[in-house]
């Protein structure tokens, strides 16, 4: 099946009402007409506030065969993560982005509920994460197409995951930190390549030092432009890559904010400001997350380093509010906006 089936077998009726037409691909994502999916429901673009772009409530490393959700009460999880998310909020976040994938342990509905009780507008997403050598991949992942694991990911878009009735708003993958993407790794992104005309969903991928740019070029094989894919992880990368992503038009997840990396991140920052960047540029912790191999959930790190220590450390640093505003509020509102982005 090539592109052009693929599309038209999704309906263009869909593609047009999920994502709307390519002129709004130009629109940045001030609430004037665009969107973001939360597991609650939609809301307008400029509703979504100061935003973490990358954390987690519930990761299962247990590995894609044995992942189940009986390894886990869902009220002790809840019980848990959700002092955390209302520390965030107090500290000013009104939106998190929840990464984790499925066969991690997505659990939309208890995202649901987290969402309700917290005040935080949460996400989640649709896609197959490969990173780890693929242990996290499901035995069909191997098997089936592009286009077949696509129309897998347009449905949960459009139809809800499961029977939970919830939609992703955005797609998660994966790719090892290697320096060229392995055959099912290229795959994953062909699908979200394709996924994302029929959805008009971000792609955000696990990439951390690896094949970056080279994902950009499938993207671009496929029709997608850069803004539409976020590199996930980019302290890892090498300067010269995340700034020729970024020039390209792509996302720069600065998202393992700790108390080791502070520098790093400020570093980035501060250099994207330099080149005139600083509107691609995303924050985040990495943080989290409720482990059921481990009693109680092991240790679950907080969501409040960047409003604690970071955000302080920009200002201190020159930053003005409007740049930080930038980088917390306008620029995920815009990234995570559903609709089209071409090359």
């Amino acid at each position: 099946m090539n592109r052009r089936t693929f599309l038209s077998q999704v309906g263009v009726a869909g593609i047009m009402a999920a994502a709307g037409t390519r002129a709004g691909a130009a629109e940045k994502a001030n609430g004037d007409g665009l969107t973001i999916q939360t597991v609650r429901g939609k809301i307008a673009a400029g509703e979504l506030g100061r935003t973490l772009a990358h954390e987690h409530v519930l990761v299962d490393f247990i590995g894609a065969e044995q992942v189940s959700p009986t390894r886990y009460e869902v009220d002790e999880v809840f019980r848990v993560v959700l002092p955390h998310l209302k520390q965030a909020r107090e500290l000013g976040a009104r939106a998190l982005v929840e990464c984790t994938p499925a066969f991690l342990a997505r659990d939309p509905r208890l995202l649901v509920r987290l969402s309700e009780a917290s005040g935080l507008h949460l996400l989640t997403n649709t896609g197959l994460y490969g990173a780890r050598k693929n242990v996290f991949l499901p035995g069909y992942a191997h098997t089936e197409s592009a286009e077949q694991l696509a129309a897998r990911w347009t449905a949960e878009a459009r139809d809800g995951i499961a029977e939970t009735g919830v939609r992703p708003g955005f797609i998660k993958s994966g790719v090892d930190g290697e320096p060229v993407l392995s055959a099912v790794q290229r795959k994953l992104v062909a699908a979200a390549a394709l996924t994302h005309p029929a959805t008009g969903l971000t792609i955000a991928v696990h990439t951390g030092r690896g094949p970056g740019l080279e994902q950009l070029d499938v993207l671009k094989e496929h029709g997608v432009g850069a803004a539409a894919w976020v590199w996930v992880h980019a302290q890892g990368a090498k300067d010269e890559d995340l700034i020729a992503a970024a020039e390209r038009g792509a996302w720069i997840s600065c998202d393992g904010l700790n108390r080791n990396s502070v520098t790093r991140h400020l570093h980035l920052c501060r250099e994207f400001k330099r080149l005139g960047l600083l509107g691609r540029v995303l924050l985040s912790h990495d943080a989290g997350w409720f482990d059921p191999a481990k009693p109680g959930g092991g240790t679950f790190r907080p969501f409040d380093l960047l409003f604690a220590m970071f955000l302080p450390l920009l200002r201190e640093n020159g930053f003005s509010e409007v740049e930080i505003d930038q980088v917390t509020v306008r620029n995920p509102a815009e990234a995570f906006a559903v609709r089209v982005r071409g090359r």
